[in-house]
């Protein structure tokens, strides 16, 4: 690990950013340029490695600090590399969220909104999707799928009213089938057969070979603080279609709006 080599890229990306960047609201005047460290340590670990005293980090920090920073692949990569570890394939992980996208989920306050990947991971939330549908965003193996825990969990299941879960069954096996085609890897073979192994439910809408490529709908969840939300799904696709910004519009009409506001009124006081 070139730890003197690795501040300064550090110390470099950090002052490269401006606070509006990456939704953090700045009400004092700055002495120095960009985010200050405590900013970016707020987000991942940093302070030590800037300063060059922190021993070799994990391949976790530095998926955070890819993050914090808004590193682009390559930088992600050198990232990787300065502190001692192999940049990540880019063939076989895509896990890495654009600056793009991560910019425009810094900027949504008022309603739930996620970076996910084609197959159900959750990559990055804003604190709002959080609070509705849990943090997923360090969960591992098979259950980083979002369809995998509707078909073999029945706690993934509590949030929706009993009669619309068929409908949600039907959408997400039509959408990993579009997914599975589409990317053709061996990443997406591995869930679908864990998921033929593992739900009869799934296996049979399986056979229906229905295929369809998830852009809007509407999604209804029982929160357990504020009583119904209805919301509309809206996915921003990327230009691959391997990774969505996924945004939860509050539906017009219904107070979903106002108990969002008081969910995250709730959170931010637990957060304290």
């Amino acid at each position: 690990m070139d730890s003197g080599q690795l501040a300064h890229f550090l110390r470099v990306r950090r002052e490269a950013l401006t606070p509006g960047e990456v939704g953090v609201t700045s009400t004092t005047r700055r002495r120095t340029p960009g985010l200050c460290r405590e900013e970016v340590a707020a987000r991942a670990g940093y302070t030590r490695l800037e300063q060059a005293r922190a021993p070799k980090p994990t391949s976790p920090v530095l998926r955070g600090l890819t993050r914090a920073l808004r590193l682009t692949l390559d930088e992600r990569d050198h990232l990787f590399r300065l502190a001692g570890h192999t940049a990540p394939d880019r063939l076989s992980a895509d896990d890495h969220v654009s600056p793009v996208l991560l910019g425009l989920l810094d900027r949504l306050h008022d309603m739930p909104a996620q970076v996910m990947t084609d197959l159900g991971e959750v990559l990055a939330q804003n604190a709002l999707a959080a609070a509705v549908f849990g943090d997923h965003t360090e969960l591992t193996g098979p259950d980083r799928s979002l369809v995998y825990r509707w078909f073999t969990s029945e706690d993934a299941r509590a949030a929706y009213p009993p009669e619309d879960r068929a409908q949600e069954s039907r959408v997400l096996a039509a959408d990993l089938r579009s997914a599975l085609v589409r990317r053709g890897d061996a990443r997406a073979r591995a869930l679908v057969d864990q998921l033929l192994r593992d739900s009869p439910e799934f296996a049979e809408l399986w056979s229906a070979h229905d295929v369809a490529v998830l852009r809007s709908r509407r999604k209804r969840i029982q929160h357990p603080e504020t009583g119904l939300l209805d919301l509309d799904c809206q996915a921003l696709l990327e230009a691959n279609r391997s990774q969505i910004l996924a945004l939860f519009v509050p539906v017009p009409g219904t107070d979903t709006a106002e108990r969002l506001e008081l969910l995250g009124v709730l959170r931010a006081g637990q957060d304290h």
